[in-house]
């Protein structure tokens, strides 16, 4: 009886204790994020006239910059180039939370009626081109400027520190240059003082307004590059005997890369792709290059699948090319990791997004193979990384417009569950830190 009672003590004493928010704090910054909605969606508006791409968000940051100023915060800039950070301190104990959002646009020409419509055009990779938040990225920044000013009129009621970090680059920096979520780490994000946990959120033009999505673990892959040049023998078009064809040989190695996945990759496990984008062979109809060149995507949600998966790609690229009398070159550069989200802190974390947007509109998805870089602060620490509705309710789901198209779409009034949804994970959290 005595070895019952003490079970019994133990599991209660292990019990998870719910976080101690006074209810009405939460109702206070939940009207308040209704209240301030309207700006948010003005916010969003100004942003998505004005895109700017990656590692060139000077105007963007400095407008962020000023509305942060505006609040008292402490406000750092240039950071990786074009980034912005602020730091709230209550002045009592407590975690060091970090909230992210980011900057950048896309080289996409817009193509919808909105007033507030991007005009932007600029030359990128040499081509001409408009310039599109087709990403929702001015919506994750309106969102946190809104949340940012929430919690600093409530700056009485909280504990602990937290930082708004506005990163620049989340698509990629570019040719020859840093930038993104690497290189906030690298030049010191999470330090002085030492970040606890991040929360971070992406709009959704595929999910029904209103609904907000996680996973725990692997959410988002990791995406590697990879390309292969296959140097055969030029010869006549007219007499293929002669030549060594490469475009034949990639034909049959592109093939031979799609047994990889439908054939050697244990799917049950985690989804995987491989993806050939691009491809280069040839000058002139009737004459066999010598060489031809292609280039993809790899996209992986577990480490040990995606170092058999680049194995493979190297050894039927180049046992291929053998086959034939040519010669294949694999060169394989990894790139994002997988967006991870703690389990422990997934758990934690889920009724906090039950709570802005309700039990039944809180779903626990299927992992995404899009990527995020976000996936590099949770390499250094704990966090979570979510997902808002915001699909047009008269929108067709199979003809909805889907991110990075010069279509994409999303309904602004979503930016109230995404400003409830970050208050409400920073409120928990700084109450119930994760051990």
């Amino acid at each position: 009886m005595k070895r019952v009672f003490l079970m019994l003590m133990l599991a209660t004493i292990f019990l998870p204790v719910a976080a101690q928010v006074n209810p009405k704090v939460q109702s206070k910054m939940d009207q308040q994020a209704k209240a301030i909605e309207p700006r948010v969606i003005e916010w969003r508006r100004h942003l998505h006239q004005n895109p700017e791409l990656s590692n060139r968000e000077t105007q963007t940051g400095a407008y962020i910059a000023a509305h942060l100023n505006s609040l008292g915060l402490k406000v750092q800039t240039g950071i990786a180039k074009t980034g912005v950070v602020a730091l709230l301190e209550t002045g009592k104990p407590g975690p060091v939370i970090a909230l992210r959002a980011d900057m950048d646009a896309l080289p996409v020409t817009e193509r919808n009626s909105l007033p507030f419509a991007s005009k932007v055009k600029t030359t990128y990779n040499g081509q001409e081109t408009g310039v599109m938040h087709a990403c929702g990225h001015d919506s994750h920044v309106a969102i946190l400027m809104g949340v940012a000013e929430i919690l600093t009129k409530n700056k009485a009621d909280l504990k602990g520190t937290i930082k708004f970090i506005f990163q620049p680059a989340e698509e990629g920096a570019p040719v020859g240059e840093e930038g993104g979520a690497s290189l906030m780490v690298k030049e010191g994000v999470l330090q002085n003082p030492k970040v606890d946990v991040i929360f971070g959120l992406h709009i959704s033009s595929v999910t029904p307004l209103g609904k907000l999505t996680y996973r725990p673990g692997g959410i988002l892959a990791a995406a590697d590059n990879y390309s292969v040049k296959v140097i055969g023998r030029q010869a006549h078009g007219s007499t293929p005997w002669m030549s060594i064809d490469p475009i034949v040989v990639s034909a049959q190695i592109i093939n031979g890369l799609q047994t990889i996945i439908s054939r050697q990759t244990e799917l049950t496990k985690e989804a995987a792709v491989i993806t050939v984008g691009r491809m280069n062979a040839g000058i002139r109809e009737n004459i066999i290059p010598e060489e031809a060149f292609f280039a993809g995507t790899i996209r992986t949600l577990d480490t040990e699948m995606q170092d058999k998966i680049h194995e493979k790609i190297k050894l039927t690229a180049t046992k291929i090319a053998e086959s034939a009398g040519a010669k294949a070159e694999v060169t394989i550069r990894r790139g994002t990791p997988v967006t991870y989200n703690d389990p422990a802190l997934t758990q934690q974390m889920v009724p906090s997004l039950q709570r802005a947007a309700g039990s039944e509109n809180t779903l626990n998805i299927n992992a995404i193979t899009g990527a995020e870089d976000f996936a590099y602060y949770q390499k250094e620490i704990p966090g979570f990384f979510f997902f808002v509705g915001a699909m047009p309710p008269d929108t067709d789901p199979d003809k909805v417009p889907s991110h990075h198209t010069p279509d994409f779409m999303i309904d602004e009034s979503s930016f109230v569950t995404g400003v409830k949804a970050m208050l409400n994970l920073t409120l928990d959290y700084m109450n119930k830190p994760k051990k």
